[in-house]
């Protein structure tokens, strides 16, 4: 595994280009923020998990950070994930959670969250100059009702899935509402992607009229998981940036493929043979500064054999080329 050293440079003002420092005598001045950021890495789909997380936290151990962040789909509240939990509880790190859908396959959200102890299902906190959201996109919305995801009962019509339930909602106007200083926000599934949260805009909506009223662009980015994918898409000048998996491309029956890993595996891990696995744990740390988002991501390359040999086509999922990387792209706005 190679670290990238790369720069990101998220630089956003009202004339086309993003900055954290004076665009508005009202604005907070930043102050330096550092910090790791994971998503999907699935423990109870992969065979090495633990190793996965293990080597995460022990290269965060060589950097300045100031906390962890997870975006979801992490492990199930098993015994069997005992070990994994208290690697991740026991490290050193201020860390933060945020509820992924897998998550809340073997579980109610009530029970997650007191598992691998969240404050709550959606929230913020501040860290020096910058205030981060946390989201819960994991609703149902059926009739007009919204239904909480909670022992898998989400696998239905595409539709019906991944809404920011208006208690929610309401919640982050006033979150918003109530800070001065520049706003990251994290969720497991992006506000971008149509195949992600289905009230994305008006999600989006609040983002952007919460910039408009404090005259300056107070959301400068959100973060997302969930699709496996690595990309950053900006809308309205902000900017919606995929995390990949720590692991691996799920790929499903069609590109099935046992010979990757000896019988033994697949026995105990019979869902691994769907997907396309990374050789190494991917994850990145974040920078913010006065003036521009740094990201240092890994990049890997995929356990033989990849999505070519198994015959899939450049951009047949999600529509985008299958990367085994956080990507080291320069963005220059």
């Amino acid at each position: 595994m190679r670290r990238r050293s790369f720069i990101k440079s998220i630089t956003i003002t009202t004339g086309g280009i993003l900055s954290f420092g004076a665009c508005s005598a009202e604005v907070t001045k930043s102050g330096t923020v550092r910090f790791g950021i994971s998503s999907d890495i699935h423990n109870d789909v992969m065979h090495d998990g633990e190793f996965r997380l293990r080597k995460y936290l022990s290269t965060a151990e060589r950097e300045n950070i100031d906390f962890l962040i997870d975006l979801g789909d992490f492990c199930n509240p098993d015994e069997k994930n005992k070990n994994f939990l208290k690697m991740w509880k026991t490290s050193t790190f201020q860390k933060y959670h945020v509820l992924g859908n897998h998550d809340l396959d073997y579980a109610t959200k009530d029970e997650y969250v007191e598992y691998v102890g969240m404050e709550n299902r959606y929230y913020s906190f501040d860290v020096k100059d910058f205030h981060f959201i946390v989201l819960d996109p994991n609703n149902l919305c059926v009739d007009g009702k919204y239904i909480p995801y909670g022992n898998a009962n989400f696998y239905r019509d595409s539709k019906q899935r991944a809404h920011v339930d208006p208690e929610q909602l309401a919640w982050l106007k006033s979150d918003l509402n109530k800070t001065n200083k520049r706003c990251i926000v994290f969720s497991h599934q992006s506000f971008e992607n149509p195949r992600a949260c289905q009230n994305r805009d008006v999600v989006r909506d609040i983002f952007e009229e919460a910039n408009k009223k404090a005259g300056f662009t107070k959301v400068v980015a959100a973060f997302s998981g969930h699709d496996h994918t690595d990309y950053v898409k900006e809308i309205n000048g902000i900017h919606y940036i995929q995390i990949n998996s720590m692991s691996y491309q799920w790929v499903g029956e069609k590109y099935k493929c046992p010979e990757r890993f000896p019988d033994e595996i697949n026995k105990k891990y019979p869902s691994l043979q769907k997907t396309v696995v990374y050789q190494d744990p991917l994850f990145a740390f974040v920078t913010l500064d006065d003036g521009k988002l740094t990201i240092d991501g890994v990049d890997s390359k995929f356990i033989e054999p990849g999505p070519e040999e198994v015959g899939i086509t450049s951009g047949e999922i999600h529509g985008v080329p299958l990367e085994p990387r956080i990507s080291d792209e320069q963005i220059t706005l």
